[in-house]
């Protein structure tokens, strides 16, 4: 009877530990998922020994009640003490292996600022029903983003910003209707701005500079109720500016410098609540709007390098704020206007301009 005891035990200790641990087959996708990747400096899959990958696995985490394999958190620039200790930031090698698409409870995705890893985005990853969040920034990967990406009904995140990938934003990227950030910055994107990107209905943050995207500015996008931070900055935009992004309740942060806009400026992006407004660098024309008013409040404001012409309206004196303006390099002339805001700004605001004249320039 002692020997079947034990016996008994010993199953029962082996089977809990199978109820407990993660699905043979998870280990499986984690360790071939390793394989392909390189860290020669932190020791980071040091831990990934074992046969429970849900217990002190790095960058792992699982769902408490399947013990599926639910998050692979792996950041190269971090505050975790392994980093400390190194006194250095991750560096990684190797490629993304598609065996991290046989974790099909995945929720989050985030190999971040590993600087070194290159390969293309596995195209599976959008047959990976319950991905909330793809964070991929800082790596070398290339090639496209997956054609179908807008499978991922659940995608709350995407960044795939300081990479090199290339091709066009897929049409399908606008049913992803749950996204709230995008983050497509830095990498070597074309083509334009799908038409319909105002189906992206809960989006909050929209950056996309640092590309060779062409086309217009939709006008539609001011239908993104909740978008706050559109950045198109340092691309090959053309066209004008849709007036209609100047009445966009939250919008606070518009950046289109270094790009190839043309057109007047819309008066109504003076009076509205954006606090940030960056459009510099591109062709705009005619005068500035004399429509500045308590509404206006900017922490920045730059115009610089345009061709806008006239003189400065006297209403920038009754803007609620302005932190930093920027009007040097334009066609402006006449007397820049006394008081606030013009008292402390420097002559690098004004110059190069045909005929601006009083402080902080020479007299008139």
């Amino acid at each position: 009877m002692g020997v079947g005891w034990y016996f008994t035990l010993a199953l029962l200790a082996v089977t809990s530990a199978v109820v407990n641990g993660c699905p043979p087959s998870d280990r499986a996708a984690l360790l071939a998922f390793k394989a392909a990747l390189h860290e020669p400096y932190l020791g980071i899959f040091n831990s990934w020994t074992g046969t429970d990958c849900c217990h002190n696995w790095y960058g792992v985490s699982c769902d408490p009640e399947t013990r599926r394999v639910a998050d692979i958190t792996l950041r190269g620039e971090s505050e975790d003490p392994i980093f400390e200790r190194a006194h250095r930031t991750g560096y990684m090698t190797g490629y993304i292996s598609p065996s991290i698409c046989r974790l099909t409870r995945l929720s989050s995705i985030i190999i971040a600022d590993w600087k070194g890893i290159s390969g293309e985005i596995p195209r599976c990853i959008t047959y990976l029903p319950f991905l909330r969040i793809v964070d991929l920034i800082g790596n070398q990967i290339s090639g496209v983003i997956p054609a179908d990406i807008g499978r991922l009904q659940r995608l709350t995140v995407l960044n795939i910003a300081d990479n090199l990938i290339s091709g066009r934003i897929p049409p399908s990227i606008t049913n992803l209707t749950s996204l709230m950030h995008l983050d497509l910055r830095n990498n070597r994107l074309s083509g334009e701005l799908p038409g319909d990107f105002h189906r992206l209905g809960m989006l909050s943050r929209a950056l996309l500079s640092r590309n060779q995207l062409t086309g217009p500015i939709p006008g539609a996008i001011s239908r993104i109720y909740r978008l706050a931070d559109l950045d198109l900055s340092l691309n090959r935009i053309s066209g004008t500016i849709p007036e209609s992004l100047g009445r966009m309740a939250v919008l606070a942060t518009l950046n289109l410098d270094f790009n190839k806009i043309s057109g007047n400026i819309p008066p109504s992006l003076f009076t509205s609540g954006i606090s940030n407004l960056n459009l510099s660098r591109n062709a705009f024309e005619g005068t500035i709007p004399d429509v500045f008013g308590p509404r206006s409040y900017f922490t920045v404001l730059d115009l610089s390098y345009n061709n806008l012409r006239g003189s400065i309206p006297k209403s920038v004196a009754s803007a609620s704020y302005i932190g930093h303006m920027d009007l040097s390099h334009n066609h402006l002339c006449g007397r820049i206007p006394a008081g606030s805001p013009f008292d402390h700004l420097e002559a690098s605001s004004f110059v190069y301009n045909d005929c601006l004249c009083g402080k902080p320039l020479k007299a008139c």
